[in-house]
Parts: structure tokens; C-alpha cells; sequence
């Protein structure tokens, strides 16, 4: 017979979801009403707000779309492309192969700028290939690439997708909540996220904004958009609450309840407050990895503090080491992907996950596991250099 399904309590580290706070499970808990229930309508006006807050931007196309990340990034290509155009596409991980994988898919031509896994994107090899591709209609580039934990700088980014002429489409799922991003100041014309990394969300939403150049050409497409459920054109009747709402699919409504709580709690902890806790769980993080003896992929400059790719040291089988932190310690990290399969751990300190707490247990587990394995470490070196960080 199948029973109830009871989840086991884990403590999320790996590269999302994150750790949920009670607040967010208990509000997705509240009584569910209907998805056009001037109660819930209320709230959706809440959630644009919040995300308009958490994005920086005054977008009024700026919501979340019912369904993954990995939707909203479909839901910008589909809607900004059609057959025949020209991307400028920027890959240093798994995630830039993505965005090249849709603008195939929209009948459109990628032309691909690649940089090193755990490197930024240059943008000099940009800026060539702008002006080698004249016609191209927009650049899209991932902010923080999840498969290695590398920023790269959209702002710079943007500005020259603005010198040439293009749109600017970013992927910030791994970024939102958790460093700086400024839509607005940078000019971004649009950008999608998700909701289980530094919002510390359950999975299944995708906020997304779109700034005035991206809704012009939304709006004066010249074929329709090839995914129903994603098209812009139909959503927007939905959450833009000036002329009445128009029934385009039932939304998630628990799930919203989720989102509105964690983008409150976003709030009554400011958006530079929030950035500054990842920073310096980072911090102390990284100098209990490195008084272990082990290292990161990615460069002190442009390493990612809620996504921290952390070497293997030789001889040692990974995922043996993650099923014993999963198995004895109920700590859940992730795999390397990709180029870094096998080479890396992610170890996510996202959200809810990134506090003392789990930076110093995190540690003390691996340092242990590792020890009982004979890998060649620094044992028992890691939560002190930690802590010294956090006295300091």
C-alpha cells in the first residue's frame, strides 16, 4: 500500500533549492482561493511590487511566471526572437549552452562568444563580436553561471549591447537576492530568475522583467509568439491590473502565497543587507576551505558567494562524499556539471542556507568525512578559520 509521503528534513547546500524558512511553508499553507479572487488579485499587485524591489526597476511588465526558471528563460527568448535573427550569446558554463539551445529553437541564428569554465565573459571577445555581427538584435548573458559559480559583468555587458544596437537578456536565477543586481541602473532589458536559490523559495516560479524596449518589440512582433502559455501579449491581460484581469491560465495560487512571504522577508531584510550576509558567509566559508587544503575554480574577484565551486582532492571518490554528508548528516551539496563533472563540488549558500550555522557545519562534516576517507587534507583546521572570520 502507498502511504502519506513524509520528506526527510535535509539541509540544502547544493546548487538549489535552498533551505525554506517556516514562514514561507506556512504561508503556502493558508487556505487556497481562486486564482481571480479580488483577494488574490490584491496580492498579485504585492508580488510586482516586491519583485520590482528585488530586480531594481520600475518595469511594469515585471512578474512571475507559473512554471521553473528554466521557463522564464524560455518565456524572454519566445517572446523577444523571431525566425531569422541574430543573437550574441555569452557561454562560460552550462547555462550560456542553454540560451544558445533556445534561440535555435525560435528559428533564430546564435552566434557564440565563449570563455573558460569559471572565468567571467570578457567582454572584449563581446564587443568583437557586436561589431562583427551589426545586424544582431540582441546579447544575452547569464550573471551568475550556476555550473561554476562565476559572475560576470552585465553591466558592462549591457552597455555595450546598447552601444551596438541590441537588446540586453540576462539570466540571473543564481544572482537574484543573493549579490548586487540592478535593472534599472544597468539598463537591462530583460531578465528572468527563479525562486529556490536566493529567495529561498520552493522551486516552480520564474520572475521576470521586461523594460520598455523589450515590450515594444513584444508588442510588434511580426509573427506570433510560438509558445502559447508564454506568450506576453496574453500574460500581461492578466497581471496588468489597469484595464481588469483577463483569465489566461489558473495560477499557482499557495505557491504565490510562498513567493509573497519570502520577497517580505527580502524586504524587511534590504536588499544591500542580504547581499552583505552572502558576502561574508562567503568569506568565512572560503577560509575554512582553504585551511583545509583544498581550493575554488573560480577567482576571489568574480567568485559567486552563494555558489562555491570547491576542488576535489585527489584520490577522493565525490559522491561517495556527498552520500556520506547526505546519509549521516542529512547535508545535501551538489556535482559538478558539465566541463567540471567529477572535478567539483557546488556548495550553494543561498537564502535561508547562507547563515553561520550551516557555513560551520557544512565544514565540520566534510572535514570529517574527508578525514575518515585518509584524503589528504588539514584536518580539524576548517570551523576554527571560519570562526576567526566571524569573531574578526
Amino acid at each position: 500500500m502507498i502511504n502519506s509521503f513524509h520528506p526527510p528534513k535535509r539541509i540544502l547546500m547544493g546548487p538549489g533549492p535552498s533551505d525554506v524558512n517556516p514562514r514561507v511553508t506556512a504561508a503556502m499553507g493558508a487556505p487556497t482561493i481562486g486564482h481571480l479572487d479580488p483577494a488574490f488579485v490584491g496580492l498579485m499587485d504585492e508580488i510586482k511590487e516586491l519583485l520590482q524591489y528585488a530586480f531594481q526597476t520600475s518595469n511594469q511588465l515585471t512578474i512571475p511566471v507559473s512554471a521553473p526558471g528554466s521557463a522564464g528563460m524560455e518565456s524572454c527568448f519566445v517572446n523577444l526572437l523571431e525566425p531569422g535573427d541574430k543573437v550574441v550569446v555569452c557561454q562560460n558554463g552550462v547555462f550560456g549552452g542553454r540560451m544558445k539551445e533556445n534561440v535555435e529553437r525560435c528559428g533564430a541564428t546564435a552566434i557564440m562568444v565563449e570563455d573558460e569554465w569559471g572565468k567571467p565573459i570578457d567582454p572584449n571577445k563581446v564587443e568583437e563580436a557586436l561589431k562583427a555581427n551589426p545586424d544582431a538584435k540582441m546579447l544575452a548573458t547569464v550573471h551568475a553561471e550556476t555550473s561554476t559559480g562565476a559572475r560576470s559583468d552585465v553591466k558592462t555587458l549591457t552597455a555595450l549591447a546598447h552601444d551596438h544596437d541590441c537588446l540586453s537578456l540576462v539570466d540571473s536565477v543564481t544572482g537574484l537576492g543573493g549579490i548586487e543586481l540592478d535593472v534599472d541602473g544597468w539598463g537591462i532589458d530583460a531578465i528572468y530568475s527563479g525562486t529556490q536559490k536566493c529567495l529561498s523559495c520552493p522551486p516552480g516560479i520564474s520572475p521576470v522583467s521586461f523594460g520598455e524596449r523589450a515590450v515594444e518589440v513584444i508588442s510588434n512582433r511580426k509573427t506570433k509568439v510560438q509558445s502559447w502559455f508564454l506568450d506576453m501579449n496574453l500574460v500581461m491581460g492578466y497581471w496588468d491590473g489597469s484595464g481588469g484581469r483577463t483569465y489566461h491560465h489558473t495560477a499557482p495560487v499557495n505557491s504565490m502565497y510562498g513567493l509573497h512571504e519570502s520577497l517580505v522577508m527580502l524586504k524587511e531584510e534590504g536588499l544591500e543587507n542580504a547581499w552583505a550576509r552572502h558576502a561574508l558567509n562567503h568569506k568565512a566559508f572560503a577560509a575554512g576551505v582553504e585551511a583545509m587544503g583544498l581550493s575554488f575554480v573560480v577567482e576571489v574577484d568574480y567568485r559567486l558567494p552563494q555558489l562555491n565551486s570547491v576542488t576535489i582532492p585527489e584520490g577522493v571518490e565525490e559522491a561517495k562524499v556527498r552520500a556520506a554528508l547526505l546519509n549521516d548528516y542529512n547535508l545535501e551539496i551538489g556535482a559538478g556539471l558539465g566541463a567540471l563533472a567529477g572535478k567539483v563540488w557546488r556548495i550553494g549558500l543561498m537564502g535561508e542556507s547562507s547563515c553561520k550555522t550551516n557555513v560551520l557545519l557544512c565544514l565540520g562534516a566534510l572535514d570529517a568525512v574527508l578525514t575518515d576517507m585518509s584524503a589528504p587534507i588539514n584536518s580539524g583546521k576548517a570551523v576554527s578559520a571560519a570562526q576567526a572570520i566571524y569573531s574578526a
